[in-house]
């Protein structure tokens, strides 16, 4: 992984954080501007997150030949376990400590899809969230996974063609005439293929190193964003997210060999998972004791840092190489089986 894409899924992640704790400290009613940007535009850090994969998942698999059970394998082995872990433990504060949070509501059969990656409304009426809500991220990561498979079975120069393909077939298609959930028709899906199109340029070496025309562009990038609304996803938030992404990809030899920013990007999947649940404790503390939000915003911060590092290294790290072990072994011993 490149350094600057650590250190920018590091930034996204904390921007989702800080975004979220306009949210559930204030309902989004910010005051003042560092606030209003958080409330307004915090939640550009998906775009990026977005991005990101499918830049990622792009250079990854390149050059590289497998079937597409084992890609989709490998992947629910990386994402899987940390997002189970983390909407059982919502799930059951949904259920212990409901009463006090307001729009939440759990479901059993609502909680079985959300583990299964199966857009569904969520029963406390806010729209197709998952019972962890920020999982509605993984929905599409997931699906996203579940497209790009299909580029193993073509030669290599044809996939990128073939991703676009599937997914506008799946997103203006199939779903506008309700085969698949209306869920995938927001064009937010398609920034996985602005990640991809940086990945080709990456990849014939037509992004040019450099500093100061990338920080300009990171500029004029995050001033389109502060005046630009969600209204059109995609263009609104989406392109100047793959701009950046561009940049910081020209910049990455003043990133190169900083080990406290690729830890901070090694763990921006557990704090984009594990910071919904400790800013709820937080705020129910707050509420409980009349503790200043702020406050209690500086002692969650570390908290969330603290458990996700742990959440990094025990389950997304060590967790994954045992089952990946396993998996691999289980695999290697039905090749070695011979047919009858």
């Amino acid at each position: 992984m490149l350094i600057s894409l650590q250190a920018l899924r590091a930034l996204a992640a904390w921007m989702v954080v800080c975004h979220h704790f306009m949210q559930i400290f204030f309902d989004f009613h910010a005051s003042g501007p560092i606030g209003q940007f958080f409330t307004d535009r915090g939640a550009v850090g998906v775009d990026i997150f977005f991005v990101i994969s499918g830049l990622v998942i792009y250079l990854s698999t390149q050059d590289k030949h497998m079937p597409a059970g084992r890609f989709l394998l490998n992947r629910a082995i990386r994402i899987v376990p940390a997002y189970w872990l983390y909407t059982v433990l919502m799930g059951l504060m949904l259920v212990f400590l409901g009463q006090w949070m307001p729009h939440s509501a759990i479901d059993l059969p609502h909680f079985v899809l959300s583990l299964l990656f199966i857009p569904s409304e969520n029963p406390g009426g806010y729209g197709l969230y998952p019972t962890l809500n920020v999982g509605w991220t993984l929905n599409y990561e997931m699906f996203f996974y579940l497209l790009f498979s299909l580029v193993f079975t073509v030669p290599q120069r044809y996939r990128p063609l073939i991703v676009a393909a599937a997914l506008f077939a799946v997103s203006e298609v199939l779903g506008r005439y309700g085969v698949v959930s209306r869920f995938y028709q927001n064009n937010i899906i398609y920034e996985f293929l602005l990640g991809i199109g940086i990945g080709v340029l990456y990849r014939r070496g037509l992004i040019s190193q450099g500093l100061w025309l990338p920080l300009a562009v990171i500029v004029a990038s995050v001033l389109a964003i502060y005046h630009l609304d969600s209204s059109d996803r995609l263009l609104h938030w989406g392109l100047p997210s793959a701009l950046i992404v561009m940049a910081c990809v020209a910049m990455e030899p003043h990133f190169r060999g900083s080990r406290v920013l690729k830890n901070l990007g090694d763990c921006s999947y557990s704090v984009y998972l594990v910071h919904v649940l400790v800013l709820y404790g937080g705020w129910l503390a707050s509420v409980h004791w009349h503790l200043n939000p702020y406050w209690v915003f500086a002692v969650c911060v570390p908290l969330i840092a603290g458990v996700s590092w742990a959440s990094y290294v025990w389950i997304e790290k060590r967790l994954y190489r045992q089952v990946k072990a396993w998996a691999d072994a289980r695999l290697s011993r039905s090749a070695s089986v011979p047919s009858s």
